[in-house]
Order: structure tokens, then C-alpha cells, then sequence
């Protein structure tokens, strides 16, 4: 059978699809439990989330299911930023948020890299089946103490030499994330320009080159990326816009329409919001910091200057000011449960298999 791999083996789950753990609210615990409970892997995304809030996340997700699931977590990063930066950067956005009606910024961010060993402890706590990881590899000792208590870890990679260094870290699996892929990628041991290697050439490189099971992610939303991915060396998928858009997603309605209205050729590559290359559909704000995206300080110090925008954004209901990250595949998203989403999907698997 299709849908018997060493991934679904390994994670308990039925079919060998995984919901992305996207961060920012994406994921709530009925999304994350309505892909579980349909067969797939579903996944807290507690990048941004306090110590507390996956607490309580864990919590009500066990409440709405039995089966396995999975937190993702952002391996913390710490840039050399100038304060220079973050004045120049705070300029360039007042006329953005006096527009939106926002008091003047003057804060200086601060990054809080304990927050990540406090998630860590929380689903070593708890006992989280799966835990993975986006923006870098974390310490081989977390690693291991992961492993040694029965949780599954996977890390991200977005080229060859990434995946073969999450291999040797220790990871069990590793998702490869092409460029076609919503939202910020996972790339950190080569600059992002480097690392834009499309989904369907990664998967089978990689596959060559390292021995534990890999997860494909970037630009799948059907049963045919699922399909052509198994065929490429995968032994499952992660999809990430093909779940924002789902019924139980927590992304704003805004975000839902636009996505499910857009074509392929508005999701775009940008830094204005984070700091860090990320792909959306385009907007005002893209296009007005389009020029300035060199200068802009990096992730996360612009994130946190932009979340006042991005937040008055979606109380005014403007999309133009709004991240609405999204995948280069967005013709095919559709605004279904998350049990339907995978149901369909199944289904095309299945009705192309028997056509040969």
C-alpha cells in the first residue's frame, strides 16, 4: 500500500501526510486534532507561541484527540543588529503605522532565547510524540534527550549539505522544504539565494545522500504532490498552505479568501516583514518596502518591529499591511475541514494509482 512507509510506521499515523507547524496562530488545536484524528500528523506550531500558551495548546489538543501529534519549535537566532538599524527601519515604517493610526515605536526588541528551553521542557513534560525544528539544528544534547525519551524528532533542511547535517545531529527524519514553499523556509547553513532549490529536484538528491526517511515539503496540495513525492525518494509530505485555508485553521478570514483567490504568480518572495526572505502574496507593504529590503534589520528584530502593523492590519481588515504567507500552488486550495482535505487527497492518490 501506498500509504505504508517507514514515516507512518514510525509516527503511528495512517496516511504519510503532515500539517506544517505554522506559527502565528495558524494551528490551533482543532486544526492540529482534526488532522490527527483523520489519519495525518497534525502539528502545534509554537514558534511564536509563551512557555504557557503550549501548555495550554498540548493540553486541548489531547482533550480533542488520542492519536499522535507533533510541536514544531524555531531553533532561537540571535543577529548582530545596530541600533542604526532599527531607527532607520522604525523611519521607514512610521508613515505605515500612522496610516493605520499606530502610536509612534521607540522600543528597542528584545530577543529571548530562554523561551526555547522552557518549550523544550514542556514537551519532554508532557511526553509530545514528535518534535521538529525550523531555522537551524538546536544543541546534540537536546537532541538526544528528546530521542532517549521516546519523542521523534525531525528537523527542516532546504539543501543537501542541511540534510546531512540534521543527520548527523542526530535527527530520525528530516523534512525537505523546496522553493515553491509558503511562509519562511527553514534554510541556515547557506544564504537563502543559495538554497532555492525546487521540491521535485531536492527530494531525490537528498534521498541519495542520507539514510534517514525524509518528509517533502514545498508546493504539494494534491494527491498528485503527494504521489510524485513517495515516486522521488519521500516517504511522506508536510503541507503547510493546503491546511491554512481548512475550516479549523485559525489564519483570518482575510487571509483564507486571499489565498484561495490568488494565483501563482502573486506569491512572492520578501523580507519586509520579518527580516528573513519569506514567501506571501503580495500587498502594499510589500511593494512599498520592496526597495528598502536590503537595509531592513534582521529576523527576528523586523518581525517584532512589524507585529504592531500587522496586528492593526487585522482589526481594520486591511489585507494590504497583513503577511498573508502562502505556497507557489494556491490555485488548488480549497476551504474544506481538515478531514475532508485529507479525505480528497487519499482519494486522488488512490484513482491515480489504479489508472496504471
Amino acid at each position: 500500500m501506498w500509504n505504508n512507509t517507514e514515516v507512518t510506521k514510525k509516527l503511528s499515523i495512517k496516511f504519510p501526510i503532515i500539517q506544517a507547524g505554522m506559527a502565528g496562530g495558524i494551528t490551533t488545536p482543532e486544526l492540529v486534532a482534526a488532522v490527527s484524528n483523520a489519519g495525518g500528523l497534525g502539528m502545534i506550531g509554537a514558534g511564536y507561541m509563551t512557555p504557557e500558551e503550549l501548555e495550554s495548546n498540548i493540553q486541548k489538543v489531547r482533550d480533542l484527540t488520542s492519536k499522535s501529534f507533533g510541536v514544531n519549535l524555531f531553533v532561537p537566532e540571535k543577529p548582530d543588529v545596530l541600533q542604526e538599524e532599527i531607527e532607520s527601519a522604525n523611519q521607514l515604517l512610521e508613515p505605515i503605522r500612522q496610516m493605520l493610526g499606530i502610536e509612534k515605536k521607540n522600543d528597542v526588541p528584545q530577543i529571548d532565547t530562554a523561551v526555547f528551553d522552557e518549550q523544550i521542557q514542556i514537551v519532554l513534560k508532557y511526553e509530545v510524540p514528535v518534535c521538529s525544528f525550523t531555522f537551524g539544528i538546536p544543541q546534540r544534547e537536546i537532541i538526544d534527550k528528546l530521542n532517549n525519551n521516546g519523542i521523534i524528532t525531525i528537523g527542516t533542511a532546504t539543501t543537501v549539505k542541511e540534510a546531512i547535517m540534521n543527520e548527523a545531529a542526530g535527527m530520525n527524519m528530516i523534512v525537505v522544504q523546496g522553493s515553491e514553499a509558503g511562509g519562511h523556509r527553514g534554510s541556515f547553513a547557506e544564504s537563502f539565494d543559495h538554497s532555492m532549490i525546487g521540491t521535485m529536484a531536492l527530494i531525490p538528491q537528498v534521498a541519495d545522500q542520507v539514510s534517514i526517511p525524509i518528509i517533502a515539503a514545498g508546493g504539494i496540495t494534491d494527491g498528485r504532490g503527494v504521489l510524485a513525492s513517495l515516486v522521488l525518494g519521500a516517504k511522506a509530505v508536510q503541507m503547510g498552505t493546503a491546511f491554512v485555508t481548512c475550516k479549523e485553521s485559525g489564519a483570518n478570514e482575510l487571509h483564507k479568501k486571499a489565498i484561495l483567490n490568488a494565483t501563482e504568480e502573486q506569491a512572492v518572495i520578501t523580507r519586509a516583514f520579518s527580516g528573513k526572505p519569506a514567501r506571501g502574496l503580495n500587498n502594499a507593504f510589500i511593494k512599498k518596502m520592496k526597495e528598502h529590503e536590503t537595509t531592513l534589520p534582521a529576523y527576528p528584530i523586523q518581525n517584532i518591529l512589524t507585529q504592531d502593523i500587522r496586528s492593526e492590519a487585522v482589526k481594520q481588515k486591511n489585507k494590504e499591511f497583513m503577511a498573508l504567507w502562502c505556497g507557489q500552488n494556491p490555485r488548488l486550495s480549497k476551504n474544506l475541514h481538515a478531514a475532508e482535505l485529507i479525505e480528497m487527497i487519499t482519494n486522488q492518490v488512490e484513482t491515480i494509482i489504479n489508472k496504471f
